[in-house]
C-alpha cells in the first residue's frame, strides 16, 4: 500500500515532509514577513485582516485562538476588540514567526492579552469547549491535513463559538486569473527576494494556492467538521476569501 502523500505546492510529498519543509520556508522569511506581506499585496492584506475581524463580532472578555496566527497581525486586532478581560492565544508550529512577531508588536497595551502556543493545527494542546472565537489566516493550505486541523477547530470552540477563515483563492474573471498568475509566479518572488533574500517561499505560496480547493469545496469541509450557518465572502474580485461559521 502507497504511503499517504499530501500537496506542497505543485509537488506531493510524505505528511513529516511537508511540515518540515514549509516551517523552513517561513524560518527563512520570519523577520521580513510582515513587509514583504505588505509590499506584494499593496496594502490588501491589511483590509483584508481588519475586515476578517470586524465580521467577527468580537466582545470584551471573549477568548480568541489564532491558529496559524505567525506574527501577530490578526491575533493584535482581535486583542483590541476584546479588552478588558479579554485573551488572545497565537497557536503557530513556528517558533520563528511568533518570535518575529513579538519584537514587533511588544509595545503595543493590546499586546499584554496576547499568549503563545507552539504547536500543530492538527492536535492542539487546548482543552475542548474553552474558546469564544477561531481566526485562521493564510493558514489552512498549510494543513497536512485540513479535516483533522478543522475537526480541532470545532473541538476547542464551545458551544455558539465562531471560527473565521481568511485565505487565498484564484480570481472569478479569466483575464484577472491570467494577470494575477503572471504576477504571482513571475514578479512575486523576484520582489520577495530583494526583501526577504530568497524568492523560494513565494513561489510556494503561488503554488499552494494554484492547488488549494475552490471555495465551494472548502465550504463543504467546513461543513463536514460540523460547523452550521457557513458563509462565503469574496475579497478582491476572488484574490481572497472569507470563510465564517459557528459550532451548534
Amino acid at each position: 500500500m502507497p504511503a499517504e502523500r499530501v500537496p506542497f505546492g505543485f509537488r506531493d510529498v510524505s505528511p513529516d515532509e511537508k511540515r518540515k519543509l514549509v516551517s523552513r520556508q517561513f524560518d527563512a522569511i520570519a523577520s521580513t514577513y510582515d513587509l514583504a506581506d505588505t509590499v506584494l499585496s499593496a496594502g490588501l492584506d491589511a483590509r483584508w485582516r481588519r475586515t476578517a475581524i470586524s465580521l467577527l463580532g468580537l466582545a470584551a472578555g471573549e477568548t480568541v485562538l489564532d491558529l496559524c496566527g505567525g506574527t501577530g497581525r490578526l491575533a493584535l486586532l482581535a486583542a483590541r476588540k476584546t479588552v478588558p478581560g479579554g485573551r488572545v492565544v497565537i497557536c503557530d508550529f513556528n517558533r520563528a514567526m511568533m518570535e518575529a512577531g513579538r519584537a514587533r508588536n511588544g509595545r503595543s497595551a493590546a499586546w499584554k492579552n496576547v499568549h503563545f502556543l507552539q504547536g500543530e493545527a492538527e492536535s492542539l494542546a487546548v482543552a475542548g469547549g474553552t474558546v469564544d472565537a477561531v481566526t485562521l489566516g493564510f493558514g489552512l493550505r498549510n494543513f497536512v491535513d485540513p479535516a483533522a486541523g478543522l475537526g480541532e477547530i470545532f473541538r476547542v470552540l464551545k458551544p455558539g463559538g465562531r471560527v473565521l477563515i481568511l485565505e487565498f483563492s484564484l480570481p472569478r474573471r479569466l483575464w484577472v486569473r491570467t494577470l494575477y498568475h503572471f504576477y504571482s509566479f513571475r514578479v512575486m518572488p523576484l520582489v520577495a527576494r530583494l526583501i526577504c533574500g530568497t524568492g523560494g517561499p513565494h513561489r510556494y505560496l503561488a503554488e499552494s494556492i494554484r492547488v488549494f480547493p475552490a471555495p465551494a469545496e472548502v465550504v463543504a469541509m467546513i461543513g463536514s467538521a460540523g460547523f452550521s450557518g457557513i458563509e462565503f465572502r469574496s475579497l478582491t474580485g476572488g484574490i481572497a476569501a472569507i470563510y465564517s461559521a459557528r459550532k451548534p
